[in-house]
Protein backbone atom coordinates (compact mmCIF):
# COMPACT_ATOMS: atom_id res chain seq x y z
CA UNK A 1 0.00 0.00 0.00
CA UNK A 2 1.31 3.20 -0.78
CA UNK A 3 1.77 5.89 1.84
CA UNK A 4 1.39 9.93 1.45
CA UNK A 5 3.82 11.74 4.07
CA UNK A 6 1.14 14.63 5.64
CA UNK A 7 2.67 17.84 5.80
CA UNK A 8 0.31 20.35 8.02
CA UNK A 9 -1.33 22.69 5.20
CA UNK A 10 -3.10 19.58 3.48
CA UNK A 11 -4.24 18.42 7.02
CA UNK A 12 -5.83 21.89 7.62
CA UNK A 13 -7.35 22.47 4.48
CA UNK A 14 -8.97 19.26 5.04
CA UNK A 15 -11.14 20.13 8.48
CA UNK A 16 -11.31 24.30 7.02
CA UNK A 17 -14.09 23.29 4.60
CA UNK A 18 -13.66 27.10 2.96
CA UNK A 19 -10.22 26.29 2.15
CA UNK A 20 -9.30 26.60 -0.99
CA UNK A 21 -8.11 23.16 -1.50
CA UNK A 22 -10.45 21.64 0.78
CA UNK A 23 -11.84 19.44 -2.04
CA UNK A 24 -7.91 18.36 -3.13
CA UNK A 25 -7.27 17.35 0.58
CA UNK A 26 -10.77 15.42 1.09
CA UNK A 27 -10.22 13.81 -1.85
CA UNK A 28 -6.57 12.53 -0.44
CA UNK A 29 -8.34 12.06 3.46
CA UNK A 30 -11.65 9.62 1.58
CA UNK A 31 -8.41 7.31 0.38
CA UNK A 32 -6.83 6.98 3.41
CA UNK A 33 -9.82 6.54 5.60
CA UNK A 34 -11.10 3.92 3.19
CA UNK A 35 -8.00 2.30 3.47
CA UNK A 36 -6.76 3.03 -0.09
CA UNK A 37 -3.79 4.74 0.72
CA UNK A 38 -1.62 4.95 4.22
CA UNK A 39 -0.87 8.29 5.64
CA UNK A 40 2.15 9.33 7.39
CA UNK A 41 2.80 12.30 9.76
CA UNK A 42 5.71 13.39 11.56
CA UNK A 43 5.80 14.36 14.80
CA UNK A 44 6.32 18.13 13.53
CA UNK A 45 3.99 17.66 11.43
CA UNK A 46 1.93 16.71 14.01
CA UNK A 47 2.63 19.31 16.61
CA UNK A 48 2.78 22.11 14.17
CA UNK A 49 -1.19 21.00 12.97
CA UNK A 50 -2.12 21.40 16.59
CA UNK A 51 -0.45 24.69 16.81
CA UNK A 52 -2.56 25.91 13.55
CA UNK A 53 -5.29 24.18 13.98
CA UNK A 54 -5.93 25.79 17.09
CA UNK A 55 -4.95 29.33 15.35
CA UNK A 56 -7.90 28.93 12.70
CA UNK A 57 -10.68 27.64 15.14
CA UNK A 58 -9.78 30.78 17.04
CA UNK A 59 -9.99 32.92 14.34
CA UNK A 60 -13.45 31.31 13.52
CA UNK A 61 -14.53 32.21 16.85
CA UNK A 62 -15.14 28.53 17.45
CA UNK A 63 -15.58 27.32 21.10
CA UNK A 64 -12.90 25.98 23.00
CA UNK A 65 -10.24 26.09 19.97
CA UNK A 66 -7.63 24.53 22.18
CA UNK A 67 -10.37 21.36 23.02
CA UNK A 68 -11.31 21.07 19.09
CA UNK A 69 -7.35 21.58 18.02
CA UNK A 70 -6.62 18.78 20.90
CA UNK A 71 -9.44 16.32 19.48
CA UNK A 72 -8.11 16.73 15.45
CA UNK A 73 -4.56 15.80 16.73
CA UNK A 74 -6.19 12.86 18.76
CA UNK A 75 -8.00 11.72 16.01
CA UNK A 76 -4.98 11.94 13.63
CA UNK A 77 -2.97 9.98 16.13
CA UNK A 78 -5.59 7.19 16.49
CA UNK A 79 -7.03 6.65 13.01
CA UNK A 80 -6.11 3.27 11.54
CA UNK A 81 -4.45 4.57 8.10
CA UNK A 82 -2.62 7.12 9.77
CA UNK A 83 0.68 6.42 10.82
CA UNK A 84 3.07 8.82 12.64
CA UNK A 85 6.27 7.58 11.54
CA UNK A 86 9.50 5.74 14.21
CA UNK A 87 11.36 8.59 15.13
CA UNK A 88 14.55 7.15 14.45
CA UNK A 89 17.55 8.28 13.89
CA UNK A 90 17.59 7.76 10.04
CA UNK A 91 14.89 10.00 10.16
CA UNK A 92 16.40 12.71 12.04
CA UNK A 93 19.61 12.24 9.69
CA UNK A 94 18.05 12.79 7.02
CA UNK A 95 15.89 15.46 7.47
CA UNK A 96 18.91 17.25 8.80
CA UNK A 97 20.44 16.62 5.08
CA UNK A 98 17.52 18.21 3.42
CA UNK A 99 17.04 21.16 5.69
CA UNK A 100 20.99 21.64 5.63
CA UNK A 101 21.12 20.91 1.46
CA UNK A 102 17.84 22.22 0.63
CA UNK A 103 17.49 25.25 3.28
CA UNK A 104 13.46 24.22 3.74
CA UNK A 105 11.44 24.52 7.17
CA UNK A 106 12.35 21.72 9.64
CA UNK A 107 8.68 20.99 9.46
CA UNK A 108 8.96 20.51 5.54
CA UNK A 109 12.09 18.37 5.62
CA UNK A 110 10.75 16.07 7.91
CA UNK A 111 7.68 15.06 5.98
CA UNK A 112 10.00 14.93 2.80
CA UNK A 113 12.66 12.83 5.23
CA UNK A 114 9.51 10.86 6.10
CA UNK A 115 8.37 10.01 2.33
CA UNK A 116 11.73 9.07 0.89
CA UNK A 117 12.63 6.50 3.88
CA UNK A 118 8.28 4.78 3.79
CA UNK A 119 8.67 5.00 0.16
CA UNK A 120 5.45 6.80 -0.10
CA UNK A 121 5.26 10.93 -1.27
CA UNK A 122 5.02 14.16 0.32
CA UNK A 123 2.08 16.44 0.18
CA UNK A 124 1.89 19.52 0.76
CA UNK A 125 -0.15 22.92 0.43
CA UNK A 126 1.35 25.16 -2.49
CA UNK A 127 5.08 25.58 -3.12
CA UNK A 128 5.91 27.80 -0.45
CA UNK A 129 8.81 30.47 -1.60
CA UNK A 130 11.95 28.34 -0.04
CA UNK A 131 10.37 25.32 -2.20
CA UNK A 132 9.50 26.56 -5.14
CA UNK A 133 13.49 27.54 -5.46
CA UNK A 134 14.87 24.31 -5.02
CA UNK A 135 12.12 22.95 -6.56
CA UNK A 136 14.15 21.58 -9.69
CA UNK A 137 16.48 19.63 -7.19
CA UNK A 138 13.63 18.34 -5.01
CA UNK A 139 11.88 17.26 -8.15
CA UNK A 140 14.57 15.07 -8.97
CA UNK A 141 15.55 13.24 -5.82
CA UNK A 142 11.96 13.58 -4.55
CA UNK A 143 8.59 12.46 -5.10
CA UNK A 144 6.29 15.52 -4.22
CA UNK A 145 2.41 16.31 -4.45
CA UNK A 146 0.80 19.60 -4.08
CA UNK A 147 -2.65 20.40 -3.43
CA UNK A 148 -2.31 23.91 -5.80
CA UNK A 149 -1.70 21.69 -8.57
CA UNK A 150 -5.06 20.03 -8.63
CA UNK A 151 -6.97 23.23 -8.28
CA UNK A 152 -9.34 24.13 -11.26
CA UNK A 153 -9.45 27.76 -11.68
CA UNK A 154 -12.15 29.98 -10.71
CA UNK A 155 -14.14 30.70 -14.22
CA UNK A 156 -16.12 34.33 -13.43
Amino acid sequence: MSFVSLDTGPIVEYFNVDGAFHSQAKAIFDNIIAGKMLGLLTHPALAETYYVSYRVYEQLHIQEPELRARKLIEWLYTSPNIELAEQTLKLALTAGKIKKQYSLALTDAYVIAASKIYNGRAVFRIRESEIQRKMPELSKNYDLLFLEDYATPNKD
